[in-house]
């Protein structure tokens, strides 16, 4: 079962699993009935907000009633909740500790957390807090995703409240991190990407290697102090100190379509460590470039609200 099928992040693993060529039923979830991920599932089902109290029974009966061997989140909540209610989901879910998942779902907190085992972030404090610190700021929210609702160098980063985090503004390319962990605790390997976002999501990519002795070290530092497990993501920019953190998710991220293409399938890591319970193979990363474009999925002769899975009649242009 694949959750969040209607977002980038579940229609990427989706395609990467699909693309494995193994006898796999693919099971999604999503908040509407009919998604962008819908014809690649082999059924789908809708799912409230994972903060929500019905969430976790509603996981629980599906997982009994397919037979789901492994439950792969999609969303931040997602991980969070699936993991902290493991035992009542009842089967595998391909997340991070809840406590760790926690940490990263909160900005602020990641700081804190950060800052006390002296790996370097983006320095951060709360609105109510806030003192003149730095020439340039960001505003965003605590547990915001999407890039939505920032702001740069507001009038006055005080005057939000402390849903919001600000943060230092750091300057230089932006760079993307995967990194990923395995059931032992070990890191199996890691790609990073320069990117360029349009929305909120990666637009423009290229591998780089040029920072991977420091981005070694300091996934090193998160692992040997934070319980990641599986496929994680850093977000970080090239500053004058450094490689500098400013945002740590604890999930499979959007890119992982390009990953894949790339060297860095952490999707079939995941596939193979929580499925078929095998080690998986050693990531062989390349060079190479990813720009994104749309496609549409076109149904003939169909409404929206007869769309079901891939047995539809489709077509992709």
């Amino acid at each position: 079962m694949v959750t969040g099928v209607g977002g980038m992040v579940g229609q990427g693993i989706l395609r990467n699993i699909r693309s494995l060529d193994q006898d796999i039923s693919l099971h999604g979830t999503d908040i509407r009935a009919v998604s962008a991920g819908n014809h690649l599932c082999d059924s789908t089902y809708v799912l409230p907000y994972a903060y929500e109290p019905s969430y976790i029974p509603a996981v629980a009966r599906l997982v009994n009633e397919l037979g789901i061997d492994l439950v792969i989140p999609s969303t931040d909540y997602e991980c969070y909740y699936l993991a902290k209610h493991a035992m009542e989901v009842g089967t595998v879910v391909a997340a991070s500790p809840a406590d760790v998942s926690a940490v990263c779902l909160d900005k602020f907190k990641t700081h804190e957390a950060f800052q006390a085992h002296g790996i370097p972030f983006a320095d951060s404090v709360l609105p109510s807090s806030y003192k003149q610190r730095h020439s340039r700021v960001v505003v965003k929210p605590r547990e915001g995703r999407g890039s939505r609702n920032i702001y740069v160098d507001p009038q006055d980063p005080g005057s939000y409240d402390d849903s919001f985090v600000v943060q230092e503004y750091l300057d230089g390319p932006e760079l993307t991190t995967t990194f990923y962990v395995n059931r032992q605790g070990h890191l199996h390997g890691h790609i990073t990407l320069v990117r360029e976002l349009e929305a909120g999501s990666t637009s423009r990519c290229e591998v780089t290697k040029e920072h991977d002795d420091e981005i070694q070290e300091l996934v090193g530092r998160m692992i040997a102090n934070l319980a990641f497990r599986g496929s994680c993501n850093l977000q970080s920019r090239v500053t004058s100190a450094g490689v500098i953190p400013f945002e740590v998710n604890c999930r499979i991220s959007g890119t992982n379509s390009i990953r894949s293409q790339l060297g860095f399938p952490d999707v079939a890591f995941t596939i193979d460590e929580y499925l078929n319970d095998r080690e998986p193979e050693a990531p062989r990363v390349t060079g190479g470039c990813a720009i994104r474009m749309t496609h549409d999925i076109i149904y003939p002769e169909m409404a929206l609200n007869e769309v079901r899975d891939r047995n539809d009649n489709f077509l992709i242009f």
